[in-house]
């Protein structure tokens, strides 16, 4: 089980492993990574303090636009998605207590419509829906082979 709720999910005392979804610096914090680093560790912090639980973070990402590129780095360009999930990285490399990582997610993807998602896309994810790299899929490469 994934939870979004946090350190207020009723059902962590019964798990062996804590599993979480997270978007600082996205859907809150949105476009100030350091504020949502921050947060990020301050959460992780809490809730091992609570639990005492080896923790998975089992969703973290942001929206990238493939070939959209941007100086300084903004939301939606690819600089401002590789950023963001190196810095998630850094953060749980940091914890002994976080025992992995799943970024959301491969490959863009069709979902409904709304008015967060333009054409019904999710585009958190590192390839487009073609397969191919984006900016995030190099640098986890590079991340995850140094590990």
């Amino acid at each position: 089980m994934a939870s979004y709720v946090g350190i207020a999910e009723e059902s962590f005392e019964f798990l062996d492993i804590l599993r979480l979804n997270r978007y600082y610096g996205w859907y809150t914090q949105s476009g100030r990574l350091d504020a949502g680093y921050a947060n990020l560790t301050a959460e992780l912090d809490a809730m091992h303090d609570k639990f005492n639980k080896p923790l998975i973070l089992t969703e973290f990402g942001a929206d990238t636009i493939a070939g959209h590129h941007a100086q300084p780095h903004e939301m939606f360009s690819e600089e401002y998605q590789a950023d963001m999930l190196e810095g998630y990285i850094k953060v749980l490399r940091s914890k002994p207590f976080v025992i992995g990582e799943h970024v959301w997610n491969l490959c863009d993807f069709k979902t409904s419509q709304g008015i967060r998602r333009m054409g019904g896309m999710n585009l958190k994810d590192v390839f487009t829906r073609d397969r191919r790299p984006k900016l995030a899929a190099h640098r986890l490469r590079e991340l995850w082979s140094a590990r």
